[in-house]
């Protein structure tokens, strides 16, 4: 099966080209079956393709499977083929997995809008870009994967385009993205140009050979790091995924869990073998994680859109992969990948069934005291929140902890102690959420009739319910023997540094990281349950911090007064003074001076003879008085 990879990503693609071309003609039914099929093959087949590799003999190891030689000119080789190591494979189960409920979630959610045939084709288009993303083997073919997910987020951000704020989000999604992809772009050029190819295995063996702290190589993870930032939603180019929640709640749910979001965390990671030749791009990478964790974490708290909430909660958690890469602890920051994928997903198709059971509303002011009317969303929404908030034995426990432990003993005591902080925020912020929403007195409009999802929507809720709980046993966290999946990792990544703590130590760590989440808990409890006039008088004392918080730190008004406003005035002047003065005038100019001429040279053509004559004669003249003058 391994020789069919090429067929995981072109599944979805058949899907989108079947739904996109005839959608309009075919049923609902077969619109939503068509799409989520295809997408759901893809899962089947990687999960086939997953077992043979795990029956391969180790020097057959790892995989690669050539399609066709795509582009050839000199020595630049770059064919579409396809890398099968234990990274591509469990991007490929996570992305088609976690897709695959989406999709069918998608069927219920969408059921009722009338581009139902287009969003499905935009939908089956974004998976199979994030496909070929993660399982290409060279950069090129990569890139290809980088600006067709940044392509299709375009278009599914702003899929009810008749909307001004869901189309200035696509836009806006689409043009950070582009600051952020002319970096790895140029990445990529001095990648090709310094090794000579763009092959990942071949890139990363001729790297080996030079020395740590090379100039040229921390310059090319610095460029390809800035690709991630936009990619990834990290500071400074952040500000366009919180406004990506203006597109329909499953495609929320798609980029902000397995897909999108999660690729500059996969290709800073599938780059290991660079970065650990560069400190200084690896501690560019920790730093930025690190406060891009606690910074949107903080702004968290004091928002009232469930979907915002969880926006900010995805930017923060992150932080924390790409916190996890800057410490080294790459294998690590692939396992939040994909835990955050199964409750991240949960969170968000919660938010949404919360929506369709409240007639769209999303301020978190306008509900409470849901979970009787609606148990089946409760209850797998407080599953996937008692993950991120790191509760043992849920997914997020086992993950974050590995985080966390490994910047300790990496010895950036630091960046412990502000994702010490985080962690706890998290826990207050998401908690927050879950007693807003669901506990309390309600706030729900009496017009509005609460009712519970129907099963085509609760259904891939109980199922990421159960990934979850359980998800995070694939890798307890340095318990001698038990790192399964490090293990699995270890031959697609950079040499883990060897990590020595007592068992008690690691025990101790978890148990602390544990109480921080139960302090975080506790706090939200405290303040929405027992003292609901606490956030209030809190709020009311801190004035100017909260305004600052809850204006998202004026980073958006900044960045319209320094860098948009700027730019559009600059626009305009061009506009104005060069390209209509300028260009235009010269365009005109020369038209205007050929109009001129022609008007006045015309009056020489009179139509008699004599005048021609004279002209004759006058010539001939000239012509002998030069020649006798010579």
């Amino acid at each position: 099966m391994i020789n069919y990879v090429w067929l995981v990503p072109l599944l979805p693609l058949i899907g989108f080209i079947i739904n996109g071309f005839w959608g309009k003609k075919l049923p609902k039914a077969a619109v939503g079956i068509i799409g989520s099929a295809a997408v759901g093959l893809s899962f089947l087949l990687t999960i086939a393709i997953f077992r043979e590799y795990l029956q391969l003999p180790l020097e057959a190891r790892p995989v690669e499977i050539t399609v066709y030689n795509w582009i050839s000119s000199g020595s630049f080789q770059a064919p579409v083929a396809f890398l099968v190591d234990p990274l591509s494979l469990i991007m490929l189960l996570v992305v088609s997995g976690v897709s695959t409920l989406i999709h069918i979630y998608s069927v219920g959610y969408m059921h009722d809008d009338p581009g139902f045939p287009r969003y499905f084709a935009y939908l089956n288009l974004f998976v199979f870009a994030m496909l070929t993303l993660v399982s290409a083997n060279n950069f090129l073919l990569m890139f290809v994967g980088w600006e067709g997910v940044g392509l299709c987020s375009y278009l599914l951000i702003g899929f009810w385009y008749e909307k001004q704020s869901a189309s200035d989000a696509g836009k806006k999604a689409f043009v950070v993205n582009r600051i952020g992809d002319f970096g790895f772009l140029l990445g990529i050029f001095l990648i090709f140009w310094t090794f000579g190819t763009v092959n990942f295995r071949d890139v990363f063996a001729a790297a080996a050979q030079y020395p740590v702290g090379s100039g040229v190589i921390t310059v090319i993870t610095l460029l390809l790091f800035v690709g991630a930032t936009g990619k990834s939603a990290q500071l400074p180019l952040y500000t366009w995924l919180p406004d990506a929640m203006e597109g329909p709640t499953p495609v929320s749910a798609l980029i902000h869990a397995a897909t999108m979001v999660t690729a500059g965390v996969y290709m800073v990671a599938r780059c290991s073998i660079l970065y650990v030749h560069a400190p200084v791009s690896l501690g560019v990478v920790a730093a930025v994680g690190c406060l891009t964790a606690i910074f949107a974490a903080t702004i968290g708290m004091a928002q009232f859109d469930i979907k915002r909430v969880l926006a900010y909660s995805t930017v923060s958690q992150l932080g924390y992969m790409f916190l996890a890469c800057g410490v080294g602890a790459f294998a690590s920051g692939i396992f939040h990948l994909m835990t955050h994928a199964f409750f991240k997903a949960l969170l968000f198709l919660g938010s949404g069934s919360v929506m369709h059971g409240l007639e769209g509303e999303l301020d978190m002011r306008k509900m409470g005291a849901l979970r009787k009317k609606m148990p089946i969303t409760y209850w797998t929404f407080l599953l996937a929140t008692l993950a991120i908030a790191g509760i043992f034995p849920f997914a997020g426990f086992f993950s974050k902890d590995e985080i966390l432990f490994h910047s300790l003993v990496s010895g950036h005591t630091l960046y412990w102690g502000i994702a010490t902080v985080a962690a706890f925020i998290t826990a207050f912020y998401m908690f927050r959420a879950v007693f807003m929403t669901f506990h309390g007195e309600s706030r729900v409009d009496p017009h509005v009739h609460v009712h519970e999802s129907p099963p085509v929507m609760t259904v891939p809720l109980m199922a990421l319910a159960v990934l979850s709980v359980v998800g995070g046993f694939v890798g307890f966290p340095l318990i001698k023997g038990a790192h399964v999946f490090q293990e699995f990792l270890a031959p697609a990544l950079a040499p883990a540094h060897e990590v020595h703590a007592a068992a008690s130590f690691e025990i101790g760590m978890m148990m602390f990281s544990m109480a921080v989440a139960a302090v975080g808990i506790y706090t939200a409890y405290k303040a929405y349950i027992l003292t609901p006039d606490l956030p209030t008088l809190v709020a009311e004392k801190f004035r100017l911090v909260y305004d600052l918080i809850y204006h998202k730190y004026y980073v958006d008004e900044i960045y319209d007064t320094i860098v948009v406003e700027p730019i559009k005035e600059g626009s305009n002047l061009l506009w104005t003074e060069v390209d209509t003065k300028v260009v235009d005038g010269a365009v005109n100019g020369s038209a205007g001076t050929v109009a001129w001429l022609s008007a006045h040279l015309r009056k020489l053509e009179t139509g008699f003879l004599q005048n021609y004559a004279l002209a004759i004669l006058l010539g001939l003249v000239l012509v002998a008085g030069y020649l006798i003058g010579r």
